[in-house]
Order: structure tokens, then C-alpha cells, then sequence
């Protein structure tokens, strides 16, 4: 098939049909997806689980001093394997339906167990006891690496099952279970907030420090001296720290071999240096812009459901990268005053350029190997709604041509029928609750910039218009979104937009006298000595009143009978 179809290309190409370029696209049927889903492979896993539990139990046994396993022993731990599954499919569905976190989670376990075994083997072959080995063994491991990768809840279940093993596998050591439990739950509540490298070195000191505290506590038990507390102290802290570099060095060969995103590298892609966000900035500003303010909604709505705020803003900032490849055609990008190319063109081709960005979105993201999530959020952010506005723009046409092929006397069947299938996008729906907010996210950003002097009654209808009819069109059927979940979500996005679309207050501008700007100093002098009763120059120079008006102001008359004396007198 693959030939024949390169074939009919090539023709086309040579008839300048078609070009060299072929846009990549997702190969739904990938060998992980094979692999997760396969019931073979996940008895394969728990096979091999239990056969590497039982050889571990027998290795090393003479050279650490334990008695050789034991027929009550095997059962035991065939029993503790049987529990730990069975509590693994009942409380850990998430877990124990994806075969490559299934092997994730007990592959840790196992490499946990192993370490423990073959550090005290080795050390104990020194001559050290093995009592004062435990504060050497990584036991945090596969707990820490575990919150980090799955989550608090498998992370939990990892301690207790670890711990009781490695018990069993060291010979029912009760000392040793209490350490690791110890140092599990530490690395687990300590991890569960990381979201930086160096947060995790915190963590590795953390776990250094209960280690710490409980060596001093067995210690004091059994009466070791000061000299072999503080050793044994100093060992603890140091393994911790060492177990943290470890988890830091190791984890992003996990995220790569597993595809598990966290939530580190969450914050590392919502950076905005990221060279495609770069390329936005420069191509579709108005869509960098609108998918900045997409991402403030997302984010805050993510939060008051309680789902990954990061996440949410990494799939809004990269949900319309496709609008790069022909920024012009997309409203956000034409300025003021500027014409639209869609004026020249058939309202079935704007149809075609604006679902197009979906299709060149996920190429995008292909081309800069962005993470399967945020491709799934680029495919449904739009679901499979209607280009409403082409579409209504094409009926209308329709109705013109018939009601000329009336006048021109033409049959009906030769005036094409326009099909809402032409003006649908793809799909598929949102199928995360995630990727649901963004889908409303979306277009209540989109709408709310078309309002005029927008005040909160009109925003909350807005919003609650959009919404309804998102729901109405079934486009949240499928993300799990309740409709409490969704009331919520709506009040968040009433807030954000608010915030965003809020007005100022009117200043009133400052006032000026406009005779103070013309008015010169001897004006100034004139002006203020008429108010006091001086009189002005004479001559019947004019003065400036207090309004601003001119006062004709007259020079004092002399009368004949008038002398210097009488003068003085009347004064």
C-alpha cells in the first residue's frame, strides 16, 4: 500500500497537482500502545517479578550469615507477592492497566531490593556488621523515583512493598523494615511538591535526616558508644543526599523510555524561550497573545479543580502553534484597518485554511518532538465543532445562487449543496478533563474580545452562553468533566476575564489657565494692582480681570479747583 501511494503522488506531483512536501502525522499504532494494552506481556512482567523475588531470596544467603530460604519462607513470600498484585489492581487501577507502569513500578521495587542485597553482600564480605549496614543502603530509591514519576499514592504502595520484602528476602530483619518504611515516607511526602532539580537534593537531605534520627534511635536502644552513633549519623545523611543525585541523574532516561512527563519538565516546557513559542512571537504575535491569556484561564480553572496548573498552561501555550504556517488568515494577526484575505477567497477554502491549523499544529509539535499530551491537546482542543462563520457565510451564497437559478430558469440538482461536513473540524473531542477547559478556554477568549465596553453582567453571560453551548454540541461528552467540575471551571473563567477585561477609572484632565500661559509679568503686576486698588499706568492701559476679561481702566481725572492741599486733605 505504501508503494502504491507513492506512486499515485509522484504522478500527481509531475502534473503539478501536489508537492514534495508531506505534512508527518502520528502512528496510532505504536508498539508502546501494542505493549501496554497486551494481557501476555503483563503475566510476562509479574512472571519475571516473581522468579527475580525468589532468586534474590537465595543469593548471598551464606555470604551474609542467614540461614538457607526455607519452605515457610518461600510461602510467605509467595503470599506477600499475591497480596502486593492484588492491592495493586483493586487501589492502583491507573497502574496495573498500562503494562509499561506496571513494569515502572515493579522494576523500581525490584532494583531497590537488589541494591540493598548486593551493597550489604559486598560490604559484609569486608567484614562490617550488618546491622550498621542498613544506614548505607538507598532504600528511599524506589520510592522517590516512583513519586516523581507516578505519583504520591503508587509512591506509598512502593514503600510498603519494598520494605516488607526486602524483611522477608534479609531474613525477617525488623530493624531493616523500619528503616526503609522511614526512609520511603519521608522521600514521598518530600518529593510530592517538587517542581525544580535542586528541590530534589532537598528531599535527598530530608531523607538523610530521618535516616539520621533513626540510626540515633536504634542506636540509644541497643548502647552503642558516641563514636558509632555520630558514624553511623554522618552515613545516613550522606546516603540520602547520594540517593537524591542518583533519582536527579536517572530520571530523564525514565521520562524517555516510559513517556512519563513530571513535573519538572512540565515548568522546563512552559518556559517561553522555547524556540517555537520564539517563532510565534514573531510570526502570529496576536496568537502568542491569545494563547498567553488562554493559559492564564487553563491555569487558574486547573487549580480550582485540583488538576496539574503547569500542565494546563504547557497545553494552552501550545495548543495553536499550527496558526504560524499562515498567521494572515486568523483574526488575532490582522491589525486595525488591515483587509482580510478571506475577502478574496471562497468561504470553503477559509474553511479549509482555518481547520488546517489543527493538522499543521500536530506536525509542529512532531518536528520539535513535543510530548504526546500536548499533540492530544492540539488535535482536540476545537472537537469536532462547526466553522460557523464560513459556514453561514457559504449558505448564504447558496440561497443567492438558487434564488438566481430561479430567475434564470436552472434545475436545483445543478447548484452545489453546501455540507456541514466541509466546515467541521476533525476531531476528535476533548477526552481529558484538562483538554476540556482549554476547549472552553479557547473560545471564551476568542469571544470575549469582540465585546463592547464589557461589564460583568456581560461577561458572565458570555461565558455561561459558550459553555452551554459546548455542552449542547456534546463537545464535553467524553472528557469526564462533571457538572459541578464545570459550574466551577465557569466561575474561575467569569474572574479571569474580568481581571483581564477590567476598566479604568476616568481621570478628569488637569486644568490650565490659559492666561497664565500668555499673560506676562508687567500684565501680571497691572492685574494684581487694580485688585488692591493701585491704579495702572496711564495712558488707559487695559487690565486683565480675575476671570480673565480686560477692564478698561481710566486715568484719574484732574480737576480745576483741585490743588495739591486739597488733595492731601481728602486723603
Amino acid at each position: 500500500m505504501i508503494g502504491f501511494e507513492w506512486l499515485r503522488r509522484q504522478r500527481l506531483v509531475s502534473k503539478g497537482l501536489a508537492c514534495q512536501k508531506m505534512r508527518r502525522q502520528r502512528d496510532e499504532a505504536t508498539w508502546r500502545e501494542c505493549f501496554d494494552c497486551n494481557r501476555t506481556v503483563k503475566l510476562s512482567i509479574l512472571a519475571v517479578f516473581a522468579c527475580c523475588l525468589y532468586a534474590l531470596s537465595y543469593w548471598g544467603s551464606l555470604s551474609l550469615g542467614l540461614p538457607y530460604p526455607s519452605n515457610e519462607s518461600n510461602l510467605i513470600i509467595f503470599v506477600v507477592f499475591l497480596v502486593a498484585m492484588m492491592m495493586l489492581e483493586l487501589e492502583h487501577g491507573d497502574v496495573w492497566t498500562i503494562n509499561s507502569r506496571l513494569a515502572l513500578l515493579l522494576g523500581l521495587v525490584l532494583v531497590n531490593i537488589l541494591l540493598v542485597r548486593g551493597m550489604c553482600i559486598a560490604l559484609k564480605t569486608g567484614g562490617s556488621q550488618l546491622g550498621d549496614l542498613y544506614f548505607l543502603m538507598p532504600t528511599a530509591l524506589a520510592p522517590m523515583c516512583v513519586s516523581l514519576l507516578l505519583g504520591t499514592r503508587p509512591a506509598l504502595y512502593a514503600v510498603f512493598v519494598s520494605s516488607i520484602l526486602l524483611s522477608l528476602i534479609m531474613g525477617r530483619d525488623f530493624s531493616l523494615m523500619v528503616i526503609s518504611m522511614i526512609s520511603g515516607f519521608t522521600a514521598v511526602y518530600f518529593t510530592k511538591r517538587v517542581r525544580k532539580r535542586h528541590d530534589l537534593v532537598k528531599s535527598g537531605v530530608a531523607v538523610g535526616i530521618a535516616s539520621m534520627v533513626t540510626a540515633l534511635a536504634f542506636g540509644l536502644i541497643q548502647g552503642q558508644d558516641a563514636g558509632a552513633l555520630a558514624t553511623a549519623g554522618v552515613r545516613a545523611v550522606l546516603m540520602g543526599i547520594a540517593t537524591a543525585l542518583v533519582v536527579s541523574a536517572i530520571l530523564p532516561i525514565l521520562e524517555t523510555v516510559f513517556d512519563i512527563i513530571t513535573d519538572m519538565s512540565w515548568i522546563e516546557l512552559a518556559d517561553l524561550n522555547h524556540p517555537l513559542l520564539q517563532r510565534m512571537t514573531i510570526e502570529a504575535p496576536g496568537t502568542y497573545h491569545h494563547s498567553l491569556v488562554v493559559a492564564n484561564l487553563v491555569e487558574a480553572a486547573s487549580k480550582s479543580l485540583g488538576l496539574n496548573p503547569t500542565q494546563a498552561r504547557v497545553l494552552a501555550l501550545f495548543h495553536d502553534i499550527g496558526k504560524t504556517i499562515k498567521p494572515s488568515y486568523f483574526t488575532e494577526n490582522i491589525s486595525s484597518g488591515q483587509k482580510s484575505p478571506h475577502d478574496n477567497i471562497s468561504p470553503t477554502m477559509s474553511a479549509l485554511i482555518i481547520i488546517a491549523h489543527v493538522k499543521e499544529g500536530v506536525d509542529l509539535a512532531l518536528q520539535y518532538r513535543l510530548k504526546k499530551p500536548i499533540i492530544d491537546a492540539i488535535q482536540q482542543h476545537h472537537g469536532d465543532s462547526l466553522v460557523y462563520y464560513f459556514y453561514r457565510r457559504a449558505k448564504q451564497q447558496e440561497d443567492d445562487a438558487r434564488e438566481g437559478g430561479k430567475i434564470m430558469n436552472m434545475r436545483p440538482d445543478d447548484i452545489p449543496t453546501v455540507s456541514q461536513q466541509q466546515f467541521r473540524y476533525p476531531g476528535p473531542r476533548p477526552q481529558t478533563p484538562m483538554v476540556g477547559l482549554l476547549c472552553m478556554a479557547d473560545a471564551i477568549e476568542a469571544a470575549s474580545r469582540s465585546l463592547d465596553k464589557p461589564t460583568p453582567q456581560k461577561i458572565e453571560a458570555l461565558v455561561e452562553e459558550i459553555i452551554q453551548r459546548k455542552i449542547s454540541e456534546g463537545q464535553l461528552d467524553e472528557c469526564h468533566l462533571t457538572l459541578n467540575q464545570i459550574r466551577t471551571a465557569s466561575e474561575s473563567f467569569v474572574f479571569t476575564v474580568k481581571s483581564v477585561l477590567h476598566q479604568r477609572i476616568s481621570y478628569p484632565p488637569k486644568e490650565t489657565r490659559s492666561d497664565d500661559k500668555s499673560e506676562t509679568r508687567s500684565d501680571r503686576d497691572t492685574r494684581v494692582g487694580t485688585q488692591v486698588g493701585i491704579p495702572a499706568p496711564t495712558g488707559g492701559a487695559a487690565a486683565v480681570g480675575p476671570t480673565g476679561t480686560a477692564l478698561s481702566v481710566q486715568p484719574p481725572k484732574k480737576t480745576p479747583s483741585s490743588t495739591p492741599s486739597q488733595t492731601s486733605a481728602a486723603a
